[in-house]
C-alpha cells in the first residue's frame, strides 16, 4: 500500500508547519477583528465636527438681545408697580401706596423709637362742586389742595389720596400738640383757597383728624382711629358755621 509523501520543497518541516497554522486560522476571529476595526472607523466618522465660528457669533448675539429684552421688561415692570401706587390725577399716592408708606414708617418708629402723626383730613363741600360745575372743577379744587397741602409739609412727610375727597398725611417727629396744630392750620389753609366757576366765587374747606403713631402701633387701627377724629371734626365745624 502507497502513503502520501510530504514534499517539504526545500524548506524545513518546522516552517512548513507554522505556515500552515497561520494559513488555517479560523475565519471567526478574523471576522471579528474587522467588525472590531470597522466600529472603531465608525466612531471617528460619527464624532461631531467642531461649531463654526459662524454659530458662536450667532449665540452671542442671541444671549445678547435676550439680555436686553429682560433689561427692559423689569424696568416696565417697575414703572407699572408705581403706577399701581401713584394717583394718576394729582400724582401722589394713593391708598395702596400710601398704606405700604405708612407700615413702613410704623416699622421704623418701633425699631428706631422715632415718633410720627398721622391726619385723615376730608375735603369739605366737593360733591356740590363736582354737581353745580362737573368734575373738571371738582379736580381743580383736588389740585388745588394738594398743592396747599405739599407746601404746608417737608418733603420728609408723605401725603396720599385714600379715595375721592379723602387725604392722610404722614408726619414725622411730631407729639399729639403738634399734630393736633398742624391739623388746625391745614384746615385753616384749604379754608382760605377759593375758586371760579362760571363767574361765581366758590370755596371748599377740610376736615382733619389725627393719630398718633408710637412702639405699638398697627397701620389699619391708625388709619381707623384717625378717621373716626375726621368726622367728629366735621361734626363741630357744621357747628362752627
Amino acid at each position: 500500500m502507497d502513503y502520501p509523501v510530504l514534499v517539504n520543497r526545500g524548506k524545513p518541516l518546522k516552517d512548513a508547519m507554522k505556515k500552515k497554522t497561520r494559513a488555517t486560522a479560523p475565519r471567526g476571529a478574523k471576522r471579528r477583528k474587522s467588525a472590531v476595526a470597522e466600529h472603531k472607523a465608525g466612531t471617528r466618522r460619527a464624532a461631531p465636527a467642531p461649531r463654526s465660528s459662524g454659530a458662536a457669533d450667532d449665540a452671542k448675539s442671541t444671549i445678547r438681545r435676550l439680555r436686553t429684552q429682560l433689561a427692559q421688561a423689569l424696568v416696565r415692570i417697575e414703572e407699572l408697580e408705581t403706577s399701581a401706587d401713584i394717583d394718576f390725577l394729582l400724582d401722589i399716592p394713593n391708598r395702596r401706596g400710601f398704606e405700604r408708606e405708612l407700615n413702613r414708617s410704623i416699622a421704623y418708629i418701633k425699631r428706631y423709637h422715632a415718633s410720627g402723626a398721622l391726619i385723615v383730613l376730608d375735603v369739605d363741600r366737593l360733591k356740590p362742586i363736582n354737581d353745580a360745575f362737573g368734575h373738571a372743577a371738582g379736580d381743580q379744587v383736588l389740585k388745588a389742595i394738594v398743592a396747599t397741602l405739599l407746601h404746608q409739609t417737608r418733603s420728609s412727610d408723605v401725603i396720599g389720596r385714600l379715595g375721592g375727597d379723602e387725604f392722610a398725611l404722614l408726619l414725622w417727629n411730631l407729639s399729639e400738640t403738634d399734630a393736633r396744630a398742624k391739623a388746625a392750620s391745614l384746615e385753616q389753609a384749604i379754608d382760605r383757597l377759593s375758586f371760579t366757576f362760571r363767574g361765581r366765587t366758590v370755596t371748599a374747606g377740610a376736615s382733619a383728624g389725627i393719630a398718633i403713631l408710637g412702639a405699638h402701633t398697627e397701620a389699619r387701627r391708625a388709619l381707623e382711629e384717625a378717621d373716626s377724629a375726621m368726622y367728629v371734626r366735621k361734626a363741630q365745624r357744621r357747628h362752627e358755621v
